[in-house]
């Protein structure tokens, strides 16, 4: 039986809603790394379905390096102001930058593939696409340009 603590764990793990929460773990038999990775896996097909959504609103974030020598703007994409201006939204843009400014991608194909620096178990492509399941709207890098005073 799946217990409430449980199912509040995960739920403060990912922020996804209690139903999901509770019916991954479910099926993961109360395994809580299995329902993480069953989360991740309806995440993909929930992004897809959301993929043909018009996108009319968003933020434009930056991250700074301590260094003070490189950095990165970014622009995340969303449907609505009510995500756009949501803290963990934000915060996704903000993560987001920061993993470009440390691993310079060529592009936001190589970018999508490439593991989260603050999580290595997942893709960029998997975090956005979790963020597409917590907010229940489409999510897209739109564009990015990454600054540096060293080549």
């Amino acid at each position: 039986m799946i217990t409430t603590e449980q199912i509040k764990e995960l739920r403060e793990l990912t922020g996804i809603s209690v139903m999901q929460c509770k019916k991954a773990l479910e099926e993961a038999e109360g395994d809580k790394e299995k329902a993480l990775a069953i989360l991740r896996d309806k995440s993909s097909a929930i992004a897809e379905k959301k993929g043909d959504r018009e996108l009319g609103a968003g933020v434009v974030d930056a991250y700074i390096h301590s260094s003070k020598t490189m950095g990165t703007l970014i622009e995340l994409s969303c449907e609505t102001d009510f995500v756009a201006r949501n803290e963990e939204f934000m915060t996704m843009a903000r993560d987001i930058a920061m993993h470009i400014t440390a691993v310079n991608p060529a592009d936001i194909a190589e970018l999508l593939e490439q593991p989260f620096v603050k999580n290595p178990d997942i893709t960029i492509k998997q975090l956005t696409d979790g963020g597409v399941q917590k907010f229940g709207e489409k999510i897209v890098i739109s564009r990015f340009v990454r600054f540096s005073v060293t080549k």
